[in-house]
């Protein structure tokens, strides 16, 4: 019979790992001076622009980055000109419960404020399961180490949207330099990506391991 007090005690020590690597890396992200983060969101925006018109997806999903998030704030309006003029941008839209609802990207005047300092698209919602209808699905991430495996700001709720997503589906994070790392501390749960953007790295494919 397995021992519940030692699963607990991994449990509780996978859970402190995250934790402090979060902090640290976070805290790195704050103490960066803004000229520094306009010119890292520039070369992230100049990358996915790139990947999108190369790849031209049907539908894309992305998000509005907050804070010193890579990217800047005016990301989802990069994505929407890089896209065709039949793509569709959709941005999540988070639920009571942490789960990412959808909604489709019109421009910046559509977008409204919601919890946890987020902005919103405000357009129909489309459900949890749009997500898997996406071509090319962009996402945050603290973290991400080279089996893919995403470091996130903890409540889970891209662990359950790209577990929606099918394999053959490019899922890309977008990070600061020195945000791809060797191991992020890692559960059953966690959904790996398979590829990053940073500054000065731009488009980086996870290998298979």
């Amino acid at each position: 019979m397995p021992d519940c007090s030692d699963e607990a005690e991994v449990t509780d020590e996978l859970h402190g790992a995250k934790l402090d690597l979060r902090a640290a890396l976070l805290a790195r992200r704050r103490s960066l001076a803004a000229p520094d983060r306009a010119a890292a969101a520039g070369r992230v925006q100049a990358e996915l622009t790139a990947l999108v018109r190369r790849t031209r997806p049907r539908r894309v999903t992305g998000y509005v980055p907050v804070g010193s998030e890579p990217g800047g704030p005016d990301l989802a309006d990069r994505l929407l000109d890089a896209l065709d003029p039949t793509g569709e941008l959709l941005l999540p839209v988070l639920l009571p419960d942490l789960d990412l609802d959808w909604a489709g990207y019109l421009d910046d005047e559509t977008l409204v404020t919601a919890g946890r300092g987020l902005r919103e698209p405000a357009g129909p919602r489309l459900g949890t399961d749009a997500v898997g209808t996406a071509d090319l699905v962009i996402v945050p991430a603290v973290a991400v180490d080279r089996r893919g495996i995403r470091l996130g700001r903890g409540g889970g709720s891209y662990d359950r949207a790209l577990a929606r997503v099918g394999a053959d589906v490019l899922t890309v994070a977008l990070l600061h330099d020195g945000e791809l790392v060797d191991a992020v501390p890692a559960a059953a749960y966690d959904r790996p990506v398979r590829a990053v953007i940073t500054p000065s790295g731009g488009f980086q494919p996870i290998l298979p391991r």
